[in-house]
């Protein structure tokens, strides 16, 4: 039985990470990104503490707008400095924010495109 989920070839699968930086769609990316349905693009972030609310633009003007939204934190789990939360619950008030460490959500980016959900992806490298 196949149990590959069906992701249209137009989305944005996280097929690997480490070494400093993802292989999304067959495209590798070095450093930290941020992984929309549609695209990946550069997100110059090493550490979560010096992330500003800005560097998410791309996310923020979404459309439609991203319902999820998943910090990859680097190799452990940091939680999200409060003023980068406010920032974004601000623009967005219904955004679903989840902090994991970055591996924790490749895996979880990966399981919600599967289910066809508006889900972005702030991952820092490792």
């Amino acid at each position: 039985m196949e149990v590959t989920p069906l992701i249209a070839p137009e989305r944005q699968l996280i097929q690997s990470y480490g070494e400093g930086g993802f292989k999304i769609t067959g495209i590798r990316h070095e450093g930290s990104i941020l992984v929309l349905p549609e695209r990946t693009e550069a997100w110059p972030v090493a550490d979560l503490g010096q992330a500003p609310p800005d560097s998410l633009g791309p996310i923020l003007a979404h459309e439609p707008p991203v319902e999820i939204l998943l910090i990859g934190a680097g190799g452990r789990f940091a939680r999200l400095p409060r003023g980068l939360r406010d920032g974004l619950k601000a623009r967005l008030p219904r955004l679903s924010i989840e902090t994991m460490d970055t591996p924790a959500a490749c895996r979880t980016y990966n399981v919600l495109l599967a289910e066809d959900r508006r889900v972005a992806a702030a991952l820092i490298a490792v």
